[in-house]
């Protein structure tokens, strides 16, 4: 059974002990809890009024709006409600790829995951896990205890990469399985057809799910460092690898990349999602910490 200590270090589980994360939107849950939800109570945050009808307790009616109307309508809030979180975990061959100065995106992702399922049982949430390359490798349903904490830290640990990639597959599956709205977080270098991903990015926005992604990239996939010949593998296709002059593709490499981020965020803004840019040479904790603090501003 793996421990915490395994994926995080005692300097980083300090570094996030204070911070806390918030749906943005409703979201539905089983308690009362620090998040909007869909449905009408009596919490403090005022929602709207509605018509009386038989039934409704008088001490609900709006009298100063009786007074304006001579009507009858009763003021209804906002319940606050526990936050459902869905952790999705790209774990395919191209997340296994590392410089020799950083660790693999695969362990950073997972080592983000790890931090997010901390912070959100923490402040008494739920949390659920998905792990994918072309396919489910695994899932587990949300919950809100500490030994469930101790499961998904047992599963990120057994996290190893696999084949090839099919976000948009793997994604339009995942959607039906989350029952309730809620956030969905997702960690992958998303390397696939942008056009196929942000469809299925859409489909969990059109599932009225709150939406953020993390672009985890190498730094060297962003700066395309190389100058020497280099023996390029493909990580999703055991053995299949080019032997190549950097310098002859790399300004149209780079164009490339930077029409693809462009078209990933232009798709995600107008679908209301959340992108997260993360180049893993930035010390994990660091960028958690600023993705939070920005995400807590007022918009």
């Amino acid at each position: 059974m793996g421990t915490f200590h395994e994926l995080l270090k005692p300097n980083e589980l300090q570094a996030i002990k204070r911070l806390k994360l918030k749906a943005s939107q409703v979201v539905e849950g089983a308690l009362s809890g620090a998040h909007r939800s869909p449905h009408k109570g009596f919490s403090i945050e005022f929602a709207q009024h509605r018509e009386y009808s038989q039934g409704d307790e008088i001490r609900r009616v709006d009298w100063k709006v009786f007074a304006k109307t001579d009507r009858y309508y009763v003021r209804e809030y906002e319940e606050e409600t526990t936050l459902r979180a869905t952790v999705l975990l790209d774990c395919s061959g191209s997340m296994d790829y590392a410089n020799p100065d950083c660790d693999t995106k695969l362990n950073y992702a997972r080592r983000l995951a790890a931090c997010l399922a901390r912070i959100i049982i923490s402040q008494s949430d739920s949390v659920g896990l998905v792990t994918f390359d072309d396919r489910l490798r695994g899932f587990i349903k949300p919950k809100s205890s500490k030994r469930h904490l101790r499961v998904l830290y047992d599963q990120l640990n057994a996290t190893v990469p696999g084949g090839e990639t099919d976000l948009a597959k793997v994604f339009h599956e995942i959607v039906p399985r989350i029952q309730k709205r809620g956030l969905v977080f997702i960690l992958s270098d998303c390397f696939t057809d942008v056009h196929s991903l942000l469809g299925s990015l859409a489909h969990f926005r059109n599932a009225s799910h709150e939406v953020v992604v993390f672009h985890i990239m190498d730094p060297d996939e962003v700066e395309f460092p190389f100058d020497l010949w280099t023996r390029f593998e493909n990580l999703e296709r055991f053995g299949e690898f080019h032997l190549v002059d950097p310098a002859s593709f790399r300004e149209a490499y780079l164009e490339n990349l930077e029409q693809f981020r462009e078209q990933l965020e232009t798709g995600c803004q107008r679908h209301r999602i959340a992108l997260v840019p993360l180049v893993i040479s930035e010390p994990l904790t660091d960028a958690l910490t600023r993705f939070i603090v920005q995400r807590s501003r007022p918009r």
